[in-house]
């Protein structure tokens, strides 16, 4: 039976462990995402949201429990092994190529590995966001934090991800970017891409997401769709302190 309740999810994490040394971070989380989900991941600052992430990822591998990727378990691969297979991560530090251009940075890593029908491509991005094509020129060092974070969302979709990975969307950046960047997220929600989303806008996330999942000190510790947590005041007070 709990093989097929696994059925039709793209990712499933399921009780996953991982430490730094001899510094334990993550306590069995486990969470999934069906294709066409956006789902977030929630929690306070230092709780193990970023290590699950590097742990899907294969950044910091896991040390127990599974992780499966379109049925496929990833928990002990490479990261650019995880990436081939249609995983785009969009980092919390950005991590754009502070040498190269706009343009280079979107051209770089673009692939088409599953051949999908409509792809993104440069012109795309460009529509998606109509900033980086006044500053397609410009050195990735020369953009503004906003605009580099488009640059880094624009770059994991020019891979054409199964799945992509936003590590803090929106933290530090200005309103009107903010605006920009949820604007997106929209667009490619509605487009069914599948999305794992880190942020602290409780109130962006619960509009536009499907499902939630909240881990305090390295524990799933809640779970449930937009609706249950927009009504649970408790919890968000209790985990997420607003």
């Amino acid at each position: 039976m709990a093989e097929q309740k696994n059925i039709g999810n793209l990712l499933e994490v399921s009780a996953i462990e991982t430490s730094y040394g001899l510094s334990r971070v993550l306590f069995g989380v486990s969470l999934n995402i069906r294709p066409g989900e956006m789902v977030s991941l929630l929690g306070r600052n230092g709780m193990g949201k970023t290590t699950t992430v590097r742990s899907i990822m294969g950044l910091t591998q896991a040390s127990a429990g599974s992780i499966r990727f379109a049925g496929e378990e990833i928990r002990d691969l490479p990261p650019y092994r995880v990436a081939k297979l249609g995983i785009g991560l969009v980092p919390e530090s950005r991590q754009v190529f502070p040498n190269l251009t706009a343009r280079e940075n979107l051209v770089a890593t673009a692939a088409n590995r599953r051949n999908a029908p409509d792809p993104w491509t440069l012109e795309k991005i460009l529509e998606l966001f109509p900033r980086l094509a006044e500053r397609i020129g410009s050195m990735a060092n020369l953009l503004s934090g906003g605009e580099q974070q488009m640059l880094a969302i624009g770059r994991a979709l020019m891979t054409n991800p199964r799945l992509l990975i936003l590590d803090e969307a929106t933290e530090g950046l200005a309103p009107l970017i903010r605006h920009e960047i949820w604007r997106c997220l929209e667009r490619l929600r509605a487009a069914g891409q599948s999305i794992l989303i880190i942020d602290k806008n409780v109130d962006a996330l619960t509009r536009i997401a499907d499902r939630h999942t909240i881990i305090e000190r390295g524990r799933v510790v809640w779970n449930g769709s937009s609706a249950d947590l927009a009504t649970a005041s408790d919890v968000q007070h209790r985990y997420l302190g607003v």
